[in-house]
């Protein structure tokens, strides 16, 4: 008779079966509380589409920019290179006149 479940032996096991389903429940309701759905994800992907879109628009910009003032300071070293040789004949000329007096 030492296999036969007492009736208080069965509730025992029972109720830690009810316990163990009921923690193995949270634990699943807590992991879908935490889980990301796919409205959520695909969100996600549409702001990061569209923040890619905005830096590849300003990245175009500065690089505009940047290519302008460039574009500038070439020409100003330009007009500089000759306004620094026409100081440089002036320079001579002078010298020259002083010299010829």
């Amino acid at each position: 008779m030492s296999k036969d479940i007492t009736n208080k032996q069965l509730f025992e096991f029972m109720t830690k079966m009810y316990g163990e389903t009921q923690e193995m429940n949270n634990n699943m309701v807590k992991l879908e509380f935490n889980m990301a759905t796919k409205d959520d994800l695909a969100k996600t992907n549409q702001s990061i589409a569209r923040l890619e879109n905005k830096m590849d628009t300003n990245h175009k910009a500065l690089y505009d920019g940047y290519k302008l003032t460039y574009e500038k300071l070439t020409t100003l070293e330009e007009k500089v290179n000759e306004i620094d040789k026409k100081v440089e004949r002036q320079d001579v000329e002078i010298r020259v006149i002083k010299g010829a007096k």
